[in-house]
């Protein structure tokens, strides 16, 4: 084994390890960060393949699988309604297996055929890049698609290019998957630079203690593989404890202190204020954000109405109203989003006509947000868990699941976040001043 091989394959394995664990870390419900992470699994197992056996079929496979992740996750950014998006996704699904099948049987040259994916992604996304947040996202993957390209083609055409061509493909994944990062974190009203940067020292330190020594071994030991893929193991199980961060103490703490709930709760409480704090965007007034970008807002808190973790990085949590009910109380993170549920479930109370319940037009908002969000219930899974609820609830459930379909209920979301966000929005101007409400639907997509 020459120098070369540790020396890219190391640092390339341990970054898209960490990378990927830091992108499921962050929020493992978004589609966005899991394409994304498979990404830079596939590309970490195919560089452990390719310098165990350089120039495999495994190697070359597993380097290919990348782009058709890439595809999957540029798709799941397109800013499309719930109609929309059902016939993509499942297209999206259908085509990704049948590209998987190609790359495996096809003969080296005809693996080129994972770029079709990422060209029709690319070609969605300009189609709708004046919906696309934030504004460069469109161009920025353009130019990360032309480096893919030129690293698979160097890979499949050539031999001795193999080391650049990996180096090059690593590179691509790791912007692309911050790319990810970036619109995720815009959508969410997150910060993004202080959480990466603590997870980057600490994978910085893994690397120094860790990388060095796995490449030396894997370059002074050559011709055993299970001495390398034993490095490649104990690199991934750092590099995961770094991207994981929070998550692997949380785990470390159910383990050690098992039998001390208490302790262990109060210590999972100021771990998660202590990440809420890293999430957090600085406070601002919420007057001069916007009003689009404060309806997406809403529309966030409103979907992670049930987790408190998540409420407590929204920049809702800044509300004067949420600040009117804090006054003298307890001023982290949690308890603001405490108060931030307790201002919007007042919202919707507000929104409820009056007699009993009731399944009329006048009636749509108020239940999509009492039922959905706010109790947490989903008429369209295969079970509803509606024990220990009221009657009510219960009427709700299966009046949705017989008679909305799962995209009117949707679209009933989006367009009763835009009555929320109203509310919202006057106590935050001083002055009776709602969002425009024309045009619902265009400005809630």
């Amino acid at each position: 084994m020459t120098l070369g091989v540790p020396a890219i394959a190391v640092p390339a394995f341990a970054l898209s390890c960490w990378l990927a664990c830091y992108l499921i870390g962050r929020d493992p419900g978004r589609a966005t960060l899991r394409w994304s992470a498979t990404a830079l699994v596939s590309y970490a197992l195919g560089v452990a393949a390719w310098a165990v056996s350089p120039g495999s079929a495994t190697a070359e496979v597993l380097l290919c699988i990348p782009a058709l992740c890439w595809a999957g996750a540029v798709v799941s950014l397109l800013p499309l309604t719930p109609v929309e998006r059902r016939p993509i996704d499942r297209g999206a699904l259908l085509l990704g297996g049948a590209f998987l099948l190609m790359i495996v049987f096809l003969p080296q040259a005809g693996r080129l055929v994972v770029l079709a994916p990422m060209v029709g992604a690319l070609i969605l996304m300009w189609r709708l890049r004046e919906q696309v947040v934030p504004k460069m996202l469109p161009l920025a993957l353009t130019v990360m698609a032309v480096l893919c390209t030129a690293a698979l083609v160097l890979l499949l055409f050539t031999t001795s290019g193999e080391l650049a061509a990996i180096a090059a493909l690593g590179l691509d994944l790791l912007v692309v998957g911050y790319l990810m990062a970036v619109a995720h974190a815009g959508e969410s009203g997150e910060r993004l630079r202080p959480d990466l940067r603590r997870s980057l020292v600490a994978q910085i330190a893994v690397l120094v203690l860790v990388g060095v020594p796995a490449g030396v071994t894997m370059w002074l030991v050559p011709g055993h593989d299970g001495v390398a893929l034993l490095q490649f193991v104990v690199l991934a199980a750092g590099s995961a404890l770094a991207g994981l961060g929070s998550q692997a103490r949380r785990a470390l703490d159910r383990v050690a202190l098992a039998d001390d709930q208490p302790l262990r709760s109060d210590r999972s409480a100021l771990f998660l204020n202590a990440d809420a704090l890293l999430r957090r965007r600085e406070q601002r007034r919420l007057n001069t954000i916007g009003e689009p970008e404060f309806l997406r807002m809403t529309r966030r808190a409103l979907t992670d109405f049930g987790d408190l973790n998540r409420l407590a990085r929204s920049p809702l949590t800044d509300l004067p109203a949420v600040a009117r009910r804090l006054a003298g109380k307890d001023d982290q993170p949690r308890a603001r989003a405490r108060e931030l549920r307790a201002v919007l479930r007042e919202c919707v109370s507000a929104m409820r006509p009056a007699g009993p319940f009731g399944t009329t037009e006048e009636w749509r908002y108020y239940n999509v947000l009492q039922f959905c969000c706010v109790m947490g219930l989903n008429p369209y899974a295969r079970r509803p868990r509606t024990d220990g609820v009221s009657r009510e609830a219960r009427l709700a459930v299966e009046w949705f699941k017989r008679y909305v379909p799962q995209d009117i209920t949707k679209q009933w979301q989006r367009e009763a976040a835009m009555l929320v966000a109203e509310q919202l929005w006057i106590d935050v101007v001083g002055r009776h001043r709602a969002l425009p409400s024309a045009d619902i639907t265009t400005r809630t997509t």
